[in-house]
C-alpha cells in the first residue's frame, strides 16, 4: 500500500435543505511533505468539533479499494478527498481493519480508533439526501486514527500495517454496533478493553452503566 494523496480542507459554507454550516469536508490534495501532528494536519478546518477531530480522531483515512466500489455503485467518478478524508491510501479496504491496528506512513505512526459514522454533512457534500443511510449499509466507513508518532509524510510513501495483537473489535463491527441500542455487557466490555476513540469510550461507558455484570445466583439449599 502507498499514500496516494494528502488532503486538507479550508473553511467553506455548505447549504443543506434545513441547515447552513461551516465545514472542512471539501478537502483538496496538497503537494510536498506535510507534518502530521497529534491533532491532525495543520490548516485542516474542523467545523463540528463535538463529533470530529481531537486527539483520538485526528486523522481520517479512506482507501482506493472502497472508492473504486463507490464509483461502480454510484456510477460516478470518485477522487481523493471526496469523503473528506485526510489521507487516501491505495489498496486499502476499511473492512480489513480492527480497532488498534497501526499504520506506519512515512515518519508517522497512526492507530485505528473508530469508523466514520455518516452524517448530514457527508450527504450534503455528495448532494445525495439519503447518502448517510447508503454509506451506513455499504459498510466501507474508512478509518479514524490517533497519532502515535508525529512525523512528515508525502504522497508516494509506503504504508505498513501492524495488526493489533490483543482482543479488539473490527471496524465494521464497530460501525454496526453504533446503531444497536442494546449490546450485551460482555460486548460492551470488549469495546472498553480495546483502544477505542474517546467519544466511543464515553458512549460505551454510559451503556455499560445500564448493563451491570451478571452474577451467578446460587440455588437455595
Amino acid at each position: 500500500m502507498r499514500l496516494i494523496s494528502i488532503n486538507i480542507g479550508q473553511e467553506q459554507t455548505l447549504i443543506r435543505p434545513n441547515k447552513t454550516e461551516q465545514t472542512g469536508i471539501f478537502k483538496k490534495p496538497v503537494t510536498g511533505s506535510v507534518q502530521i501532528t497529534e491533532t491532525g494536519l495543520p490548516g485542516d478546518f474542523i467545523g463540528d468539533s463535538e463529533h470530529h477531530g481531537g486527539p483520538d480522531q485526528a486523522i481520517y483515512i479512506y482507501g482506493m479499494v472502497d472508492y473504486d466500489w463507490w464509483a461502480r455503485e454510484l456510477g460516478r467518478e470518485t477522487f481523493p478527498g471526496l469523503f473528506g478524508e485526510n489521507l487516501t491510501i491505495s489498496e486499502l479496504s476499511s473492512a480489513d481493519f480492527n480497532i488498534g491496528d497501526l499504520l506506519h506512513i512515512g515518519a508517522a505512526t497512526l492507530q485505528v480508533t473508530a469508523p466514520r459514522i455518516p452524517c448530514g454533512t457527508l450527504a450534503g457534500r455528495m448532494e445525495i439526501p439519503p447518502f448517510a443511510k447508503q454509506f451506513r449499509f455499504a459498510e466501507r466507513p474508512g478509518l479514524y486514527c490517533r497519532v502515535i508518532r508525529e512525523g512528515m509524510v508525502q504522497s508516494g510513501d509506503p504504508v505498513t500495517v501492524v495488526k493489533y495483537p490483543h482482543e479488539t473489535v473490527s471496524i465494521v463491527e464497530a460501525m454496526r454496533d453504533y446503531y444497536q441500542p442494546d449490546l450485551s455487557a460482555a460486548t460492551l466490555q470488549r469495546y472498553l478493553n480495546a483502544p477505542i476513540a474517546s467519544r466511543m469510550r464515553k458512549e460505551k461507558s454510559a451503556h455499560e452503566s445500564t448493563h451491570p455484570p451478571q452474577t451467578t445466583r446460587q440455588s437455595p439449599d
